[in-house]
């Protein structure tokens, strides 16, 4: 709405139904904006207990290791890891939090481990390491999900809180003020318009 407009009571009315957008879509706005907030802290504390849990196993995974290439030799560890099938069972979903998109990560791969390798010149420290960075493997792509979300969820509070900004800093006094003025017009007209009329019934009168 532009300001210069004439003070008529349509124009009040557009004026005041701005002012009563503006100031829903602030609440909109910032309810949304708090919203994301409390999400986006809820997850980074998940991942801060994920990335713990990621460094422990990690490094029980990285001892079962070094305990397999003591037992079986590094070159024989190496060969028997080409057995490994291609990991392809990640697939990507999406969530929605207050408009926001967030990943959901999946592992389709078969619940039960599939070595890939047979028994033979093997044993239990290498299925122990395979078992350990199996857990690493998840637990890393949790933490993935966790964090493209957070950079998400960031990204859009920041986003949120700038039109919410620009509309409380902006827009509601803009239409604050047009609504003031237009109705101090008004009034000053209603009361040019009642001493008129007083003065024209004061002439007319016998």
């Amino acid at each position: 709405m532009d300001i210069t407009l004439f003070p008529t009571k349509s124009n009040l009315i557009k004026a005041k139904n701005s002012l009563r957008l503006s100031k829903q879509g602030y609440m909109l706005l910032d309810k949304k904006r708090n919203v994301l907030i409390r999400e986006m802290m809820e997850l980074i504390e998940k991942a801060k207990r994920i990335q713990s849990e990621i460094d422990k196993t990690f490094s029980e995974a990285y001892r079962a290791l070094q305990a397999a290439n003591i037992m079986f030799g590094i070159n024989t560890v190496g060969r028997i890891s080409y057995a490994i099938p291609v990991e392809d069972g990640i697939k990507i979903r999406f969530r929605s939090v207050m408009g926001v998109e967030l990943p959901l990560v999946d592992d389709e791969t078969d619940e039960s481990l599939q070595y890939g390798y047979g028994f033979f010149r093997t044993g239990t420290a290498l299925d122990e390491a395979y078992k350990k960075f199996e857990s690493v493997k998840q637990l890393s792509l949790k933490l993935a999900e966790i964090e493209n979300s957070v950079y998400r969820l960031a990204a859009n509070v920041k986003k949120t809180q700038k039109r919410a900004n620009a509309l409380k800093n902006i827009m509601i006094p803009k239409y604050e003020e047009l609504t003031h003025m237009i109705q101090n017009a008004l009034e000053e007209k209603e009361r040019e318009e009642f001493s008129r009329l007083k003065v024209i019934k004061e002439m007319s009168a016998p």
